[in-house]
């Protein structure tokens, strides 16, 4: 990659990824995020400026738990695309890295990650799923529901639930998530959560998960749609990630009025996976 993006650069780069949504809709949100929010510190890179058919947004690895933090990739140029992950430094071989791109590209970061004998493993498919209209929000009612958000206290709590989560690693990006971007959470008589979801720093919404003694009481639907419509209200995209395996909770979200593109899904993947 040979430019790095800064100050209005990334601005602009955020108005050009509105053309090729929602594919570039992971990327578009990732810099949404940094253009406007005080988060953990990201690098953008593009293959050229300032039409550019490749963005990186590059986290900055420091400590363990940054383990977490994904390298996202949009691109419209596969050859393009093929040679920054064969010949850019912007891609480490040697060390651990989650990335997470369209489908359609994986075979060829597999591909390089074979020629280097660096092991891959892909971790998620997801669907992605874009609530396009607010109004498509079906009336929920929350009468005798508690809403509040999380807080640092909660830390432990999430992250002992979270598919991923269940040790020290995780706790250094969901407490990012929780200080920076927005969450919502059912509450018991005690203030304590019993239903929660989180944004990513991808904007994207997610870790929603409700106690195994409080379901079936539609705590998801209202978090669902209390999140979304303060996502709305503060101008960031609403959509989440649903693992193809996760039928309850695709069902969920399409009751909910969030949609997708059938042909498209979006693919986490690991090198140097331990």
């Amino acid at each position: 990659m040979s430019v790095e993006l800064t100050g209005e650069q990334l601005k602009l780069a955020e108005t050009q990824l509105t053309r090729y949504l929602p594919r570039s809709l992971q990327v578009y949100s990732v810099l949404v995020l940094r253009n406007r929010v005080r988060s953990d510190p990201i690098k953008v890179y593009v293959d050229r400026w300032p039409e550019f058919s490749i963005i990186v947004c590059k986290p900055q690895y420091e400590q363990k738990g940054d383990l977490f933090k994904d390298m996202t990739v949009f691109a419209n140029d596969e050859a393009i695309l093929e040679e920054i992950i064969r010949k850019s430094s912007v891609i480490d071989w040697t060390r651990y890295l989650c990335l997470a791109m369209n489908l359609h590209h994986m075979e060829i970061f597999k591909a390089v990650a074979s020629e280097k004998d660096v092991p891959s493993q892909n971790v998620a498919v997801c669907h992605m799923m874009i609530l396009e209209d607010i109004s498509q929000l079906p009336a929920i009612d929350s009468s005798g529901i508690s809403l509040s958000s999380l807080d640092e206290s909660h830390l432990d709590l999430v992250n002992q639930t979270w598919k991923f989560g269940k040790d020290e690693v995780a706790v250094r990006m969901i407490r990012n998530m929780i200080a920076n971007f927005p969450s919502c959470c059912v509450v018991d008589a005690e203030r304590k959560p019993v239903s929660w979801i989180l944004t990513y720093a991808t904007c994207a919404m997610g870790m929603l998960y409700t106690l195994p003694e409080h379901r079936g009481k539609g705590y998801a639907k209202v978090l669902i749609s209390t999140l979304a419509k303060r996502l709305h209200a503060q101008g960031y995209p609403v959509y989440c990630f649903i693992e193809e395996e996760n039928l309850v909770s695709y069902r969920l979200f399409k009751n909910q009025g969030f949609t997708e593109d059938p042909s498209y899904r979006e693919v986490w993947s690991v090198i140097n996976n331990f």
